[in-house]
């Protein structure tokens, strides 16, 4: 039954590298479709049957409904592979790991994007993924800039006393960090000796199969 679970991905792009982690860890069984986002192959008309947003991730589950975002992703294979358990066990832990998820997103996949789709040459015109064209903003890639600096802060002084960003346990929120501090490398920015928790963080880290070194 879960053969019928198809990932659409994109090796070279964050979102579905999150995807890909997730269900890796969940170790579920599924099929994979590349997308060449550097060739346009998520505005084809193929691929818009599939997805309208033209973004990847996207997961066909069984009965061929699709998931067209992380935050629905998470949600089914949750629900449906409940082992182990991603979202946290307890409920103060379940409310550690949506809080520094949903940081883990703003402050840091945001930011770089906000970076990248706002100073790429390659990027110009499409500052925002999905089928509307939007012009770059030069000035949030410098905010970029510095809202990743400080989520490097933050992530570091939140490590200081724990393994994990929600406490004892690897959750999606850790995920979505790892993601967004690798990712950041395309925006010339990574972790120096001025975050040691955080490349202890990441050292541990690289010991999991699904994620593996930087």
């Amino acid at each position: 039954m879960t053969g019928a679970l198809t990932l659409y991905d994109c090796l070279t792009a964050p979102s579905p590298r999150r995807a890909r982690i997730l269900l890796a860890e969940k170790g579920v069984p599924h099929s994979t479709v590349a997308v060449d986002l550097r060739q346009g192959e998520q505005f084809t008309e193929a691929f818009r049957a599939i997805n309208p947003l033209c973004t990847v991730p996207a997961l066909r589950i069984d009965g061929g409904l699709v998931l067209t975002d992380n935050a629905a992703i998470l949600a089914y294979l949750e629900a449906r592979f409940p082992e182990p358990p991603l979202s946290g066990r307890t409920p103060e832990e379940k409310a550690e790991v949506a809080h520094w998820h949903w940081r883990a997103e703003f402050e840091g996949l945001l930011a770089v994007a906000e970076v990248l789709r706002n100073s790429s040459p390659a990027m110009r015109g499409r500052a925002l993924p999905g089928p509307v064209d939007y012009a770059q903003i030069p000035e949030l890639a410098e905010r970029g800039v510095l809202r990743l600096q400080q989520f490097f802060t933050a992530l570091d002084t939140r490590l200081v006393d724990r393994p994990y960003l929600a406490g004892e346990h690897f959750s999606v929120a850790d995920i979505t960090a790892v993601v967004a501090v690798d990712f950041a490398r395309a925006a010339k920015l990574r972790p120096d000796e001025r975050h040691p928790q955080l490349l202890r963080w990441r050292a541990r880290l690289a010991e999991r199969p699904a994620i593996g070194p930087v």
